[in-house]
């Protein structure tokens, strides 16, 4: 039962009319939110009471996404969770169905509250520190950090005076002595 991809994208459907079996196990892993060949791993290790072996792996794969067949025991499973599903007593999120999902990861309780709680204390301890440096400097040269008092940067070096040789406005040209 190999499409070609013309065959998929003129009847996208065509599939799941012909093959039923598969197209009710992939509603199964919608109802679980995991792939389908993860589903494929949890029906093996429900039936068979191990995980999938690596020797299967590439066989089971070929045989279910390539051929469309659906191995008995995948197919009982995926009525199991079909009619759990259709009765709403699945849950989505337990964990005994994300065991071959690296990226799942629980729900925070409360993760909105701690995310709020976290950046309060993070405003607070950073509002803390700049008034704390402002209030450090006694005659502060700039409104935010790093604080200079005058006094730092106020140099012991004797600025030396320029001398005008005659070039420039003429209000600021200072006269000449004599001969």
């Amino acid at each position: 039962m190999t499409y070609s991809l013309w065959d998929t994208l003129i009847r996208p459907d065509l599939e799941e009319k012909q093959n039923p079996e598969k197209t009710e196990f992939a509603r199964a892993a919608n109802y679980l939110g995991v792939g389908e060949f993860q589903l494929l791993q949890l029906a093996y290790k429900e039936w068979f009471g191990e995980d999938l072996p690596e020797a299967l792996v590439d066989r089971l794969f070929h045989t279910y996404m390539l051929d469309g067949d659906v191995p008995h025991w995948a197919r009982h499973y995926a009525r199991q969770i079909l009619r759990l599903g259709d009765s709403g007593r699945v849950n989505e999120n337990d964990p005994r169905y994300h065991v071959y999902n690296a990226d799942y990861q629980l729900p925070v309780e409360d993760g909105p509250r701690k995310f709020y709680l976290a950046s309060a204390c993070l405003m607070i301890a950073m509002c803390g520190g700049v008034l704390l440096a402002a209030f450090s400097a006694d005659e502060a040269t700039t409104i935010l950090p790093p604080y200079f008092d005058r006094s730092h940067l106020q140099s012991n070096v004797e600025q030396p005076k320029p001398q005008y040789d005659g070039f420039g406005r003429a209000d600021s040209v200072h006269p000449r002595p004599g001969p």
